[in-house]
């Protein structure tokens, strides 16, 4: 329980200390034919709310894409991504968002939608690199 507490827990070799926490995570996907369910991971989303950390990693694979749908909104699916990595960077391209913290813009990139990019469900973790953890997320999940 120490490490869901953001105190100091011991790495695997049992050397020394680091200071791991809680975070939450969401797979980004493109369904582009939202009627049949089929989906390709586009991206991941991540909230460690003890750093303020929220951050995005997006990829859109075009051949996938097009494979699920060979009239897919390709151009719209990367606004789409543009938006959202705007939202998680906050400043004046994140819109009125901006003036939410990182937690709140977090649970509305992740609120369920009926749209062609759609958050998975949220996951949790624990990290002492939030940005580490991300990229990490993105290789296994996205790539």
């Amino acid at each position: 329980m120490e490490a869901l507490t953001g105190r100091a827990a011991t790495d695997r070799e049992g050397s020394r200390a680091v200071e791991r926490h809680d975070y939450e995570y969401a797979v980004l996907r493109a369904v582009p034919r939202v009627e049949r369910g089929e989906f390709v991971n586009i991206g991941v989303l991540l909230h460690c709310r003890r750093t303020d950390f929220l951050g995005a990693r997006t990829h859109l694979d075009q051949g996938r894409l097009l494979a699920l749908d060979p009239v897919a909104d390709v151009a719209g699916v990367r606004r789409a991504l543009h938006g959202i990595e705007a939202v998680c960077a906050g400043g004046p391209a994140a819109g009125p968002a901006a003036a939410d913290g990182p937690g709140r813009r977090f649970r509305w990139l992740t609120a369920p939608r009926s749209a062609v990019v759609q958050p998975g469900p949220v996951h949790t973790g624990l990290t002492a690199d939030p940005e580490g953890e991300l990229r990490h997320l993105f290789e296994l999940l996205v790539l």
